[in-house]
């Protein structure tokens, strides 16, 4: 070997011929730095996308389903103790709403207020009878067309307390030794009376009183008087025959439905009847 050849130097990578680099790495060449990070990035957007789209199904079916409670049973229980104690796979009532969709009712009858004492006004002259002032006009009139036919009413009741309720209900029912059921086909209990609103009035036939408060009332010239013609005086029956209440038949009471407030406070209280 001469001295040329050993002075040659290897040939450099640089130095190298195309066809001396082997096939697959010349059709395969290591990628740029910048294509490497142009697909992470394409990657990064493809991941946030689908991130996206988790998020929003996630919503919906929320929205839709309750799939994803916002608190747990025990983080529920601190906020609503009541819920608390319900059995497990009870459902407890909602908490957000003060006023509930039914009112209560008690053994068939409805709740109702008293009617302030400044707009009763008396209907008969001892005072003993009071009516709204409204329903006393109204009263006043059909009475008075009553007994331009030879009919004439005797009226028996009309607004009472709550407290004047406790003593017809609870006191005559341990007179006659009945139970709270019986006794509610015939009185409502305190706090549940339409007495209470001073648009009710019981109504006798002066010319037969033993049938006062029986529904013999309905064999009367009154009581035919009054089904032919309280309509054109804004009255109306509380209690026909079988009545939604499951209250017994009293023909001899009714109502006065001839304004905006009386109207509102018997008929919102049917429709939320449970």
């Amino acid at each position: 070997m001469d001295n040329a050849s050993l002075s040659r130097k290897p040939p450099q990578a640089s130095e190298l011929v195309a066809d001396e680099i082997p096939e697959a790495v010349r059709d395969h060449p290591y990628p740029e730095a910048g294509s490497s990070q142009s697909k992470k990035k394409g990657l990064i957007w493809k991941l946030l996308g689908l991130a996206a789209l988790a998020c929003g199904v996630s919503i919906w079916l929320n929205l839709n389903f309750n799939f994803f409670p916002a608190t747990s049973q025990a983080e529920q229980s601190q906020k609503n103790p009541a819920a608390a104690s319900l059995p497990s796979g009870s459902a407890a009532s909602p908490t957000t709403s003060s006023k509930p969709a039914t009112p209560d009712n008690l053994l068939g009858h409805l709740p109702y207020p008293e009617a302030p004492a400044a707009d009763l006004v008396n209907v008969t002259s001892d005072g003993g009878i009071k009516l709204r002032k409204a329903a006393a006009a109204k009263y006043q009139e059909m009475a008075n067309s009553a007994a331009a036919s030879g009919i004439y009413f005797a009226p028996i009741s009309g607004f009472r307390s709550v407290e004047d309720q406790q003593h017809v209900f609870f006191d005559v029912k341990a007179e006659r030794r009945q139970n709270a059921t019986k006794r509610a086909e015939v009185s409502a209990p305190p706090g549940y009376s339409e007495h209470h609103t001073g648009y009710a009035i019981d109504i006798g036939d002066g010319s037969a009183p033993e049938t006062n408060l029986s529904q013999s009332f309905d064999n009367t010239q009154a009581f035919k008087w009054l089904e032919a013609n309280a309509p054109a005086f804004s009255f109306e029956m509380s209690f026909p025959k079988n009545n939604r209440q499951g209250v017994s038949y009293e023909p001899w009471h009714w109502r006065f439905v001839g304004d905006r407030p009386s109207l509102e406070t018997f008929y919102k209280a049917h429709s939320l009847k449970k």
